[in-house]
């Protein structure tokens, strides 16, 4: 194949479902490939929300330090290739294609999903590339995942929440268990959930993993002056990013941990550190968007806690595309009071999105005032026209629910041009 879309193309068919939880298949490939041990550090990290934040943080800081990383992150917002870092780059086309046809030669006639084909294409290349630290971020839950072939000697998770009921269930200790099958027998493990179920912390304590828990073996102080984090004798100031804190703080910990924080000053790292999709201000056509890929209850309190302490003069317009198999009500509940106009937006082209109906609905019962939604429905792209129209200078548009729904905004953004983006 010639192109990296025609390989990404291919994928998507290779296998008869696109999601097929078990290690069996893809760790028979691994020991193929010589993968399984993809750098002498690997930090697996899952979360219901907060690990791509949590990956980013570690790269940035592990670099600045001087170390060499990989990160591997999912799914990407315009490009494939974000999904793979190798010492802050992306890799490249050529790359890429290179790693897919050496998994393709070592599968056989092994089947693999294309997130299976993927991460193995990420560890081969961290591995041929030599790095000091894979940092590997848990697709789906964690036990079952396609990253915990690789045996971690650091484990995270950042958030346990409700979310992908169908794969891990509705229940947070069930959850937690899966989460928890990333964690290894005596290697270290950080927890940044507050409320972290007994579930985690059970399977930490048979695993004898040294575990490290937000609010007991580190802690952020927040002030007038902002906040702190405390570990030990390390207190590092934390800038007002807008990364979500405890990825943050469990990123320190682990690093800290691990004794390999760098020379430089955390918060000085921290302050550079800009992820595209988490809570990413952008004044775009003379009008501030908010753009943010949290599509579950937990993100959405997040987010509604991030406008409470970042208001506007004017009013926020929410522009929202989810999927459809995503709580909606509780996605909506906790913006009520900080959205002044709803505005539900379709994703035609993507099967998994929820139509006008539901969201209509989701609004409805999250109790959301009917004189607040405009129930046309647009396409994403449409519904931002109209309000880059509509809104005031002062207003605020607020753009979130999937990952898809950001990209949207943001191809759209780079095809004309890109807007000034600011922490």
């Amino acid at each position: 194949m010639s192109t990296l879309q025609d390989w990404l193309a291919r994928l998507e068919r290779l296998h008869p479902t696109e999601i097929e939880l078990g290690l069996e298949r893809v760790a028979a490939v691994a020991r193929v490939l010589d993968v399984e041990k993809p750098a002498p550090t690997v930090i697996t990290v899952a979360g219901t929300n907060g690990k791509g934040s949590c990956v980013a943080t570690m790269e940035a800081l592990l670099r600045a330090g001087g170390h060499s990383v990989g990160a591997y992150s999912s799914p990407h917002l315009l490009r494939f290739n974000e999904r793979v870092r190798i010492d802050g780059s992306e890799v490249d086309d050529a790359d890429l294609i290179q790693a897919f046809e050496a998994v393709e030669a070592a599968r056989g006639q092994t089947s693999l999903t294309y997130f299976e084909f993927t991460t193995l294409a990420a560890l081969w290349l961290f591995r041929r590339a030599g790095v000091a630290y894979a940092l590997l971020e848990v697709g789906l839950g964690g036990r079952l995942d396609a990253v915990n072939l690789v045996d971690a000697d650091l484990a995270i998770i950042t958030s346990v929440a409700i979310d992908h009921e169908a794969w891990l269930g509705s229940d947070r200790e069930v959850i937690g268990r899966e989460k928890a099958g990333i964690l290894r027998p005596g290697s270290p493990f950080i927890c940044a959930d507050p409320q972290p179920p007994l579930s985690v912390v059970s399977a930490a304590a048979s695993l004898g993993a040294p575990s490290y828990f937000i609010g007991r073996d580190f802690t952020v102080d927040c002030s007038a002056d902002g906040e702190s984090y405390r570990f030990g004798d390390l207190t590092v100031a934390i800038p007002p990013v807008s990364l979500p804190r405890p990825s943050i703080v469990a990123a320190i910990t682990a690093l800290a941990v691990l004794e390999a924080l760098p020379p430089r000053g955390v918060d000085e790292v921290l302050a550079d550190i800009r992820l595209a999709g988490r809570c990413q201000q952008i004044r775009w056509r003379e009008r501030s968007l908010l753009l943010d890929v949290g599509h579950n209850p937990a993100a959405a309190e997040y987010l509604a806690r991030w406008l409470d302490a970042n208001p506007v003069t004017g009013q926020t317009h929410a522009l929202v595309a989810v999927m459809a198999d995503k709580d909606l009500p509780g996605l909506f509940t906790p913006l009520r009071e900080q959205v002044d106009s709803w505005h539900p937006a379709l994703l035609p082209d993507n099967p998994r999105a929820a139509d006008c109906a539901a969201l209509l609905g989701g609004l409805k019962d999250a109790g959301v005032l009917a004189d607040k939604v405009d129930e046309r429905c647009p396409t994403v792209v449409d519904g931002l026209e109209r309000l880059l129209v509509t809104a005031g200078p002062q207003d605020r548009l607020l753009v979130f629910g999937s990952f898809f729904t950001v990209a949207e905004v943001l191809q759209q953004i780079r095809e004309e041009g890109d807007g000034e983006s600011r922490p």
